[in-house]
């Protein structure tokens, strides 16, 4: 019988993401051997043209601040200078870029597809690295068992570059129109909505119990690894 699967919409590039990526991290910890875990690239920036920082420089400095104060979260001084001073940076936010990486990650490393995510936003939102840029994704290679040679010619191909349009395309299909969004699907057909823009740890945690258990996917005797 096939593990439940949770799907977790995300994008490198949305704050709100790297605000969840403690909890959905913990999440996978506790509930892999109940549950599967598929992560999503939205496309949340896909600009027809390239846009500068400065372009949504303004927003995000209004706003990261209750990022912090809800979730906990810290953004880098790093990544805050290219908000504080877009005139000086050279970023062009696109999400085409991280989410090619992603696609390269879950063939590759499929059960590592959760902390990749969260790396990469990690790397973006408190190292301030340009994730458009090549060289951001160089020092995680290592930790995640690829090498650069294949890394890099996978990130140039069309084959990976469709597979992240696809991702893009099924985050469109699932109806998500924010980010993070989480999913529960039981069946082919059988999908449950857990989680619409961010959501504590308990909340998650709670409407995960109580989906398994009234689908008959959480018995007495399974055993999730509890985390503290």
């Amino acid at each position: 019988m096939m593990k439940p699967l949770l799907i977790y919409c995300y994008d490198a590039y949305c704050g709100w993401c790297y605000g969840f990526s403690p909890v959905i991290q913990k999440m996978e910890v506790q509930y892999r051997n109940v549950i599967d875990f598929e992560v999503l690239s939205g496309g949340m920036i896909l600009p027809e043209k390239p846009r500068h920082i400065r372009a949504i420089a303004d927003y995000i400095r209004e706003s990261y601040k209750t990022v912090e104060d809800h979730t906990g979260i810290l953004f880098g001084r790093d990544y805050l200078w290219h908000i504080n001073n877009p005139e000086d940076s050279d970023w062009f936010p696109n999400s085409e870029k991280p989410a090619i990486a992603l696609c390269i990650i879950k063939d590759e490393q499929p059960r590592l597809a959760v902390p990749f995510a969260s790396a990469l936003q990690y790397a973006l939102h408190f190292e301030g690295r340009d994730l458009c840029d090549d060289e951001a994704y160089r020092h995680l290679l290592n930790s995640y068992q690829i090498y650069p040679e294949l890394f890099y010619k996978k990130l140039h191909s069309a084959e990976y570059r469709e597979k992240a349009y696809y991702e893009f395309a099924l985050c469109k299909q699932l109806k998500v129109t924010g980010f993070p969004a989480v999913f529960l699907q039981i069946t082919g057909n059988q999908f449950y909505a857990i989680a619409k823009g961010y959501t504590d740890y308990n909340t998650l945690k709670t409407r995960i119990e109580n989906v398994l258990k009234e689908t008959g996917n959480l018995k007495p005797g399974d055993k999730h690894q509890e985390t503290k």
